[in-house]
């Protein structure tokens, strides 16, 4: 194995409680029912399918239009409050981890299908941390589609048999293994059938 490839939410950072703000925001505007067992459902796709989800609940029929000015309502209120993030909001354990790993001849990259990821790697002070990044803005299809790692192990120039891919998410640990990659699951996904190793918390990857 030469390389890890990271999704970004939830893994090195966690915005999920900034997702779940400007989610709830946006149904509480429109005046539909949404709690955090529905922003579960959200995890690892994409704004468009996180959307739809949400509006299982509504009482309207809303047109593309309608759909494509609530998307943007919520990216809106979401890019508004990491505003808030600072390299404080790192994961415990990741930044040593990353440097041992790194120290060890791995190859690092981001895997996210948020085309906020430049923002939020920004914000936590890892704009030039990673040796590649793929992310929502330059793929077309988003997790369990494998799009997103595949690109990103191009960028490696390696095969996905020599890639980990560590995920939090089903959706991505779908990805990782409908790509050919080792998926590693830590948080929610640590317990995914088919995943190479599960992780208490960051640092058990330097057992791999």
């Amino acid at each position: 194995m030469k390389a890890f490839i990271f999704d970004l939410d939830g893994v090195i950072v966690s915005t999920d409680e900034l997702h779940y703000e400007a989610w709830k925001q946006t149904a509480d505007g429109e005046g539909i029912f949404f709690n955090r067992e529905i922003n579960e459902r959200l995890r690892g796709v994409s704004r468009g399918e996180s959307l739809e989800i949400i509006l299982e609940r509504a009482e309207k029929k809303y047109s593309q239009e309608e759909k494509a000015q609530l998307a943007e309502s919520k990216n809106r209120i979401y890019r508004e409050l990491l505003k808030k993030l600072t390299p404080a909001d790192r994961l415990e354990g990741v930044t040593e981890t990353l440097e041992q790993l790194r120290k060890r001849g791995y190859l690092l990259a981001i895997g996210s299908s948020s085309k906020n990821a430049p923002i939020i790697l920004e914000k936590i002070g890892y704009k030039d941390y990673f040796d590649a990044i793929s992310d929502g803005n330059n793929i077309k299809k988003s997790k369990p589609d494998p799009e997103v790692f595949l690109c990103a192990a191009k960028m490696l120039g390696l095969k996905p048999e020599e890639c980990y891919v560590v995920e939090d998410a089903e959706a991505g640990i779908c990805a990782a293994l409908a790509g050919g990659f080792a998926p590693v699951g830590i948080g929610g996904a640590a317990k995914c059938d088919g995943i190479t190793k599960g992780l208490g918390k960051f640092s058990d990857l330097l057992e791999l």
